[in-house]
């Protein structure tokens, strides 16, 4: 493929999503926007990439930061971005890819399950969570809320290391 007159070659899909799995979420800076499933679909009509991005809920702090994020990127390469906000259907946790999972887990946050036995704590149910540090089942929720929103503060009784859960949307 030819390059444009300032050199920079023609975007590809593969180029893109490439591009897409070095953007980190700013608020767990240890996994992608893909990982995460936030990043929907990638277009490419001449020159312009377009990029559908789902937001993790309604009210997330971060979803202009990572749109700027993800534009920024694919723009540092010469390629004229546009991002599309999808809404529907709404973001959820099983759309974290199992990579991402490990990543939060060996970061120190228990990773949303998937399945309906999962979902229960949706009904305000604790789930039974595996501490990320010991592997332990034997945890307490000490807060709904952790660092952000979209996690909870546990402490694991086994090993009294406070942890937390990434909750299921």
């Amino acid at each position: 493929m030819p390059a444009n007159d300032a050199g920079v070659l023609p975007p590809t899909i593969d180029g893109i999503w490439s591009l897409l799995h070095e953007v980190n979420d700013p608020e767990v800076p240890v996994i992608s926007v893909v990982d995460l499933g936030i990043v929907r679909d990638v277009r490419i009509t001449g020159e312009i990439v377009t990029i559908d991005v789902t937001p993790t809920y309604s009210g997330c702090p971060a979803t202009k930061i990572i749109e700027a994020m993800i534009k920024a990127a694919v723009e540092s390469k010469g390629y004229t971005t546009n991002i599309n906000t999808v809404i529907t259907p709404p973001w959820t946790t099983d759309w974290i890819s199992d990579e991402g999972r490990v990543k939060l887990r060996e970061y120190g946050i228990a990773p949303p399950e998937n399945g309906a036995e999962a979902k229960a704590s949706l009904l305000g149910i604790d789930p039974v969570l595996s501490c990320p540090q010991c592997n332990s089942t034997d945890s307490e929720r000490i807060s709904e809320f952790g660092s952000t929103a979209c996690k909870a503060l546990y402490k694991c009784k086994s090993c009294l290391e406070p942890f937390e859960y990434f909750k299921c949307i």
